[in-house]
This record gives C-alpha cells, structure tokens and sequence, in this order.
C-alpha cells in the first residue's frame, strides 16, 4: 500500500462525511427562504466556523445585505487574484463601506508560484486553468482553512450544470450553502431597488458576470449570464465550484 493511498484515505473520509451532512441539512433547511437559511447557519449550525465567498461581481451586494443584516462581523473572503477590473476593487471597497462589513479579508496568490508559473502575467492566454488555479483555487483553499462551511452567490439560473443547484451541498470535504440558488432575476433585481443597493459599474456596460479582466467580455443580446466568461474556449469554471 502506498504512502500516497494512505494519505488520501482521510481526506476522502472527510469528503464522503461532508456529503452525508449536505444531504441531510439540505432535507432539513432547505426550504428555508435565504434570510432564513443563512441566519441557522451563522447564528445557530456553523457559528464561528462559516465564512461568505464573494467576488463582488454584479450580483454579490445582495448575499452580502442578507448576511450584514444578520451580523456585520461575518467572515468574508473576496479572492484578489491581481488582474481583476479595477471597477471590481472599487466596487468591493464600495459595498464594504455601504454595508459596514467589518471582517473581508482579500487573499492573494503566492508570489513564489507566480514567479515561478506566471512570470510575465500572460499565463492566462497560454494556459487559463492554471492561471484560474494558482491565483484563485489554491488562494481560496489557504482561506478556507479555518472553516468548515462556506458561502456562496451561485444560482440556478446561471444555468449549465447550476441548474439543479442544491441550497446546500458539499465540496472537498466543506459544507457549501447556496442560499440565493432559487432566485430569479425579477427578485434580484427588486432587491436591489429596495435596498438601493449600489449597483457594480460594469453592469451598465452589458457585463452580466464578472471575472478577471483578460477573460471577462459584455454579454451579447441572447447569451446566457456566463457567456462572457472565457469566450472562444471550452472552459465555463475557474475551479472554485464544480459547476
């Protein structure tokens, strides 16, 4: 039996109990509308051990209202993989100040790995999912050390394999609360509008999703939500989610 088969055997006992737990939250909260299914899971199930993801793209004010009216305090990680717009920075910095959210954390990748992989900061055009790797993947599993659940704003009607998008599920050994995954964009947008919520600058420029400026185009009239992410090649995910 080798060293490596020994190693990984925990890692997929954590992953198979993560799912059991998923299943079962899910069959107990997931009729829960989202101010209600994320005020169980910071204040009663997770307490001091959740944390909110958001890239602050164009639909991210919304979770994070949800989760400041719950507690302002609430952990939150926003990814800074250095070749974002720079509206995206000064939107997140926005919503930071209109929201009081006291507790974002950006994380950022290794310098050593990029000066290793990306020394000239075009791996994106040679190689995009280990660019998506070292500069969102392995930031966000460093920051998600600490927690066993996370958050996210991921929706079903992003559509692709989010379709069926569970309110909770798993990945790699972590509890995944999806709380915004039956909302449609009548309701977001009306969210938006009573909570007058500062909308994302790029927004009005027909950017529906919001990734890092080299693989991020506007949205085409009759393109779904996502379409503009990695336009012309065959990859739809950073590898944050699997779907």
């Amino acid at each position: 039996m080798t060293a490596a088969f020994i190693s990984s055997r925990p890692a997929r006992k954590k992953m198979e109990l993560a799912e059991v737990q998923a299943s079962e939250l899910q069959r107990k909260y997931g009729y829960l509308d989202a101010p209600e299914l994320l005020e169980v899971m910071i204040k009663k199930v997770f307490y001091g051990d959740i944390t909110i993801v958001s890239s602050f793209g164009t639909e991210a004010a919304i979770l994070l209202a949800l989760v400041s009216d719950i507690d302002s305090s609430t952990p939150v990680v926003f990814v800074e993989t250095g070749k974002h717009f720079p509206e995206t920075l000064a939107y997140r910095d926005k919503i930071i100040s209109t929201l009081k959210l006291t507790a974002v954390k950006s994380v950022a990748p290794s310098p050593i790995d990029l000066n290793v992989h990306d020394p000239d900061g075009d791996l994106w055009s040679k190689n995009p999912n280990l660019c998506c790797y070292l500069r969102k993947v392995i930031s966000l599993e460093k920051a998600l050390a600490g927690f066993n659940c996370w958050v996210t704003g991921r929706k079903q009607i992003h559509s692709g394999a989010r379709t069926n998008l569970q309110k909770i599920d798993s990945l790699n050994g972590r509890i995944k609360i999806n709380p915004l995954a039956d909302w449609d964009q009548q309701r977001i947008k009306s969210e938006f509008t009573s909570r007058r919520l500062p909308l994302h600058p790029l927004s009005e420029k027909n950017y529906t999703s919001v990734g890092c400026l080299p693989c991020t185009r506007p949205t085409k009239s009759g393109e779904g939500y996502r379409d503009g992410r990695w336009s012309g090649i065959e990859k739809t995910e950073c590898g944050i989610h699997n779907d």
